[in-house]
């Protein structure tokens, strides 16, 4: 009977719907750590299915996905000073940045699934300005 029991149990959390987190990053002037033009997070961690939502603080700020994993195909940059979703579905790191603000180190990564397989892509990344240095310390941090 107790296996009974354990064999539906497990397969009902099988079939029970997965429900994604959200998480929200705030696009900012100024962080609370003094850091300037800057994503609330610099490496965010989410579980494949997970949706962040970018939120603009201040005008003249966006997201652009540049780089993930092999076979990901990058979205349209979201529109200045507008909120952006983004749902990611494969495993692997992210690069993204504000255009305007790229050179001044406004980058950030997205780790999905903890799977970090393809930082040697991201670290060739053509990044400009303050963000080659950023980027180099935010991959040392993986």
């Amino acid at each position: 009977m107790k296996k009974i029991i354990y064999t539906v149990t497990l397969i009902m959390a099988m079939l029970s719907p997965a429900f994604a987190a959200d998480l929200t990053i705030d696009m900012l002037n100024k962080r609370d750590d003094g850091a300037k033009m800057v994503y609330s997070e610099d490496i965010s961690r989410v579980d494949v299915g997970d949706t962040i939502t970018w939120v603009p603080t201040a005008k003249g700020h966006n997201v652009h996905i540049k780089s993930g994993p092999e076979g990901f195909e990058a979205p349209k940059r979201s529109k200045m000073s507008k909120e952006y979703s983004f749902t990611f579905e494969t495993p692997g790191i992210y690069y993204y940045e504000c255009t305007p603000h790229k050179g001044m180190g406004m980058i950030a990564l997205v780790v999905v699934g903890d799977d970090t397989s393809n930082k040697d892509a991201i670290a060739k990344v053509k990044v400009l300005g303050k963000s080659k240095k950023k980027l180099a310390g935010l991959l040392e941090q993986l």
